[in-house]
């Protein structure tokens, strides 16, 4: 198969023949239709996740596309079917899971960090049963792909760890793809959003999302105020969707009273030790909840806002690049919205030169 990989971390990234990876038992191998550039996949490949530990290594952990074989054991699922998959793989068995809690399961898998991702013409899924979700058939593979992370990770940080409601305050730090979903979702809950980041292009981004007011976090030297002001004394609830030391406190700082701040981007420890303000958590009885991923079995309801169009992850989609990009959206900056691999998408052809000079492109 073709795939991205790379044989260090920090080493450049390229697209090269590796072998198709096999069926696991109990899982399934997907070939993939889609699948998202991710500030998780940089983190991998610049040696912040521990569970990366065998070169040459393929990153991608979002994705959408059909599966091309299941092994034994899999009763759910069968070949052609259309799915997706959250990033947090289960193992189904142990004490989380058996609680319902799959995202913080204690023997999961990542495609992209504990084993070979999706940026790849194929990957492999362990238990396919516990793992896959299947798509509708309206839905493309470029909105899917989106929903395994990114979407999924807000859409529960901001429901169920955040547990906003109609009406109150949310503060999102970061408007990559990560804080565009949550504010899109905070939003299409009834709450009004105070989108915060340094990028014009983000906060516009944000605006059309269903930000009530955007922070211009390099026009501020106090952030965290700049929020409390125009939130009308402060966020109900506030989310850190880039991880840094900076936004992480800002995050805490933008919170009213008896508000609860969301950590959802990750603060690696090369990053340096956040300087939480403890004393306000205490004092003000503030609220801190990590949020990680979202399990497959709780997928129903943001599928369902998804279909009645309430959600449209559709517009966060900001590029669709080709497999022979993926390399430079790993290793660069992607710009606003979500950027999107079609593994299968070739890049257009070259204008050739005819005769008297015109331009014509060749029609494959």
């Amino acid at each position: 198969m073709r795939a991205v990989a790379y044989d260090a971390f920090g080493a450049p990234p390229s697209v090269r023949e590796l072998p198709d990876p096999p069926v696991p038992p109990a899982g399934a191998v997907i070939r993939v239709e889609a699948t998202g550039v991710c500030r998780s996949d940089w983190h991998g490949w610049q040696g912040h996740d521990p569970d990366i530990r065998v070169f040459p290594h393929v990153p991608g952990h979002e994705l959408a596309g059909t599966i091309e074989e299941t092994g034994a054991g899999v009763t759910r699922h069968r070949p052609g079917d259309r799915v997706t998959v959250p990033f947090v793989c289960a193992c189904g068995r142990c004490p989380s899971c058996a609680a319902g809690q799959q995202q913080v399961c204690e023997a999961q898998t990542q495609p992209g960090f504990t084993h070979w991702g999706s940026f790849a013409d194929y990957v492999a899924i362990e238990n396919a049963d516990v793992n896959l979700v299947a798509l509708p058939d309206e839905m493309s593979y470029t909105t899917a792909a989106g929903l395994g992370c990114r979407f999924a990770t807000a859409f529960r940080a901001v429901t169920a760890r955040g547990g906003i409601t109609a009406g109150q305050w949310a503060a999102v730090h970061g408007c990559g793809g990560v804080g565009l979903s949550a504010v899109m979702i905070a939003a299409a809950a009834g709450a009004r959003v105070v989108a915060v980041d340094v990028s014009p292009q983000a906060l516009e981004l944000a605006r059309r999302c269903g930000a009530s007011a955007v922070v211009d976090a390099s026009g501020h030297e106090d952030v965290a105020a700049a929020v409390r002001d125009a939130a009308g004394g402060g966020a109900h609830v506030s989310l850190d969707a880039l991880g840094s030391p900076a936004t992480a406190r800002a995050s805490i700082e933008s919170l009213r009273r008896r508000g609860r701040h969301v950590q959802v981007g990750l603060l690696p420890p090369g990053a340096g030790r956040a300087d939480l303000p403890m004393d306000r958590v205490i004092a003000w009885e503030l609220e801190i909840a990590g949020s990680h991923g979202m399990a497959a079995h709780a997928y129903g309801p943001m599928m369902e806002l998804v279909r009645a169009g309430a959600l449209r992850p559709e517009l966060l989609v900001g590029r669709v690049l080709t497999l022979d990009d993926a390399p430079a959206a790993l290793t660069g900056t992607t710009g606003p919205g979500i950027t999107m691999i079609e593994p299968r998408r070739r890049a257009a052809p070259k204008p050739q030169e005819r005769q008297g000079g015109a331009n014509v492109v060749d029609g494959r």
